[in-house]
C-alpha cells in the first residue's frame, strides 16, 4: 500500500507549477508561483483484534503566488479525482519577505 505522501504526489502530478513537498531547505529565489503540501494529522479510526484497520489523513496543500490568488492551479479537481474529500480552506497572510500570497486547502482521505 502506498504512503499518504505517495498518494498526494500521484494526485498532484499533473499540477502546474510543480509540487514540492518541502521548501524549507530551498536555496535560491523562489518561483513566482509554487505548491507545497504537508500532512496535518493521521488518526486511527478503527481497530479490530488489537490492530488498526482504518486511518484518516488530513493533508494541507498550499498555493503560493506573487501575483495574487485569482488564477491558481486546480488543486481541488486533482485531489478529489484521487479520492480525497475537500475540507477547510483559508487565505494565508502575504509573506513580507517574498511577496507571495497564500491559499491553504485541506483534504481528508480514509486509508
Amino acid at each position: 500500500m502506498s504512503t499518504i505522501f505517495e498518494r498526494v504526489d500521484d494526485a498532484l502530478a499533473s499540477i502546474s507549477p510543480a509540487v514540492n513537498y518541502a521548501m524549507a531547505p530551498y536555496k535560491g529565489t523562489l518561483p513566482d508561483q509554487y505548491v507545497v503540501y504537508q500532512m496535518i494529522l493521521g488518526s486511527p479510526e478503527q481497530h479490530a483484534d488489537d490492530a488498526e484497520t482504518e486511518r484518516s489523513y488530513s493533508v494541507q496543500v498550499t498555493i503560493w503566488s506573487r501575483s495574487g490568488l485569482v488564477s491558481v492551479p486546480d488543486i481541488d479537481t486533482a485531489m478529489i479525482a484521487a479520492g480525497f474529500k475537500k475540507s477547510n480552506e483559508r487565505q494565508l497572510p502575504q509573506d513580507p519577505q517574498t511577496g507571495h500570497y497564500g491559499l491553504a486547502k485541506e483534504f481528508v482521505i480514509f486509508n
